[in-house]
């Protein structure tokens, strides 16, 4: 177990380089000086001698191959710079908003989950109808992309119905929207593989001695065979925290809402490189450790593997 973590955990340094190295490049080769955002941007109109003082401060003016080594070895020191946009340390810009995103990240986690969960409980091994219209539903919401979900739902309990509003971050009220905007596609996902895995269950040899010693239909579906059909769902909590983080993005600007989604696209338009490089860092690094949780709990989802994990 020690040496499967190990290779685990090298896996994930791999990880947190490439998404460091990839970030770094991207930024770098596209079109901008970075420069004009450390001294407020191209509405400051900066002289070409204040840009040059500043190119050479923050040694922008050296080759890339060094630039890059630079912010490598600050990574590696804990120390992920200033902001060129809010001159301020990026752990600090990015603490400042990391509530917000976790707030609405599981909200949605935890409405996904609970519909999908009621769905595929109620329709496993039901008519063929009646699986054949939740199946469509869930391929349509999981097909819909988030923002079309999102201006859907402000347009018809917002802008029409007057139920939630349209913006801000403050209160229940304001994260409904938002959060049923990444739930959603993520429970049709979650929804469809529960239902199949339900299913298979239900064949099961032990789930028919159950019934047989009269147990009602609903209690041999949530106390037996939920938890047996689990495991796909805890396999794929690695694509359910990237379309939760990678949604955030979305939704955090179409509601104007705070968040970290919200600070990524401002750094992005501003070549603001400390703190994007801090944002897909913190997200690659709660990426990995999601998957090593997810691997070691599969031998407390499913005590069959108890054996194998040891």
């Amino acid at each position: 177990m020690i040496r499967f973590v190990g290779w685990r955990l090298l896996g994930g340094l791999g990880v947190l380089w490439g998404a460091a190295t990839l970030t770094f490049l991207v930024l770098h080769f596209t079109p901008g000086d970075p420069a004009e955002a450390i001294v407020g941007g191209e509405n400051a109109a900066p002289t070409p001698e204040v840009l040059a003082q500043v190119t050479a401060e923050y040694g922008l003016d050296r080759p890339w191959y060094e630039q890059y080594a630079a912010h490598l070895w600050r990574i590696v020191r804990g120390d992920f710079g200033t902001s060129y946009r809010l001159h301020t340390p990026v752990t600090q810009a990015i603490g400042e908003q990391a509530a917000a995103t976790v707030e609405l990240a599981l909200a949605a986690a935890v409405a996904g989950l609970v519909l999908a969960v009621a769905v595929a409980l109620a329709t496993a091994k039901r008519r063929r109808w009646i699986r054949g219209l939740a199946s469509g539903s869930e391929l349509v919401v999981a097909s819909t992309p988030t923002f079309w979900l999102g201006i859907v739902l402000l347009t018809v309990f917002s802008f029409g119905l007057r139920l939630f509003p349209a913006t801000g971050s403050h209160g229940f009220a304001s994260l409904v929207l938002p959060a049923l905007s990444l739930a959603l596609p993520v429970a049709g996902v979650l929804g469809h593989v529960l239902r199949e895995s339900l299913e298979e269950v239900l064949d099961e040899p032990f789930i028919v001695s159950a019934r047989s010693r009269g147990l009602a239909d609903a209690t041999v579906r949530v106390r037996h065979a939920l938890r047996h059909a689990l495991l796909p769902l805890v396999t794929m909590s690695g694509y359910w925290v990237g379309a939760l983080l990678g949604g955030a993005v979305i939704t955090e600007t179409l509601f104007t809402r705070q968040g970290i989604g919200r600070l990524l696209i401002s750094a992005v338009n501003a070549k603001d490189l400390p703190v994007v490089l801090g944002v897909v860092l913190l997200s690659a690094l709660v990426y990995v450790l999601v998957n090593l949780l997810v691997d070691l709990l599969y031998a407390v989802v499913d005590p069959r593997l108890k054996g194998a994990a040891s």
